[in-house]
């Protein structure tokens, strides 16, 4: 059973990374991040103990990054031990951008740092600029406030625009929100 298992982890990741999600795959992710936003869900990124792997704080609270997350999740993608075993790997090269001493499955996932350095790992970058039509639904955008914050875009477009609207939780929950250029972008990514 175990071996069965971590063949089809296996599978997933190869596909993932080598081959890139299935339009289906990309539109469930758009799917569960609008989905979020129906939720009543608190902003709370308190340190708390979860499962591992496809640990998850309680389903009535999280941050921005919770947004991404859950949002792989609906894929069984889990960033929580993609990011932990990456970080095992490479803690050097996350301590550029966050330093922690201790990697921390509880909680490094949940950090906009670690996602941001774990999708440079992975080399899904592309271009930042000022033209709303280069933002795709499915696509993740890191923008410069607080100590960073994320969102993803969706299939929804802002009327009379070519924006597309953002999926986020900057403290109110997850919203729907014309948010694309309301602050720096710093990091835009296409996985």
């Amino acid at each position: 059973m175990y071996y069965i298992c971590m063949k089809k982890i296996f599978i997933i990741i190869f596909v993932v990374f080598c081959v890139g999600f299935t339009p289906t795959q990309k539109q469930q992710i758009i799917n569960h991040a609008k989905w979020q936003s129906t939720q009543n869900v608190t902003y709370d990124g308190r340190y708390i103990s979860i499962a591992y792997p496809n640990g998850d704080v309680p389903s009535n609270i999280g941050v921005c990054t919770d947004v991404i997350i859950r949002a792989y999740r609906a894929i069984h993608i889990d960033l929580q031990q993609l990011i932990h075993e990456d970080m095992l790997l490479a803690h050097k090269t996350y301590n550029k951008r966050y330093f922690t001493k201790n990697i921390d499955k509880n909680i490094d996932h949940r950090r906009t740092q670690n996602i941001q350095t774990f999708l440079h790992r992975k080399k899904t970058a592309i271009p930042i600029t000022n033209n709303s039509v280069d933002y795709k639904p499915g696509d993740i955008v890191f923008w410069d406030i607080a100590n960073g914050h994320v969102g993803i875009v969706i299939d929804k477009k802002v009327p009379n625009t070519n924006r597309y609207f953002i999926v986020h939780n900057i403290g109110n929950g997850p919203e729907i929100e014309d948010f694309l250029f309301k602050a720096t972008i710093v990091d835009h990514f296409s996985w």
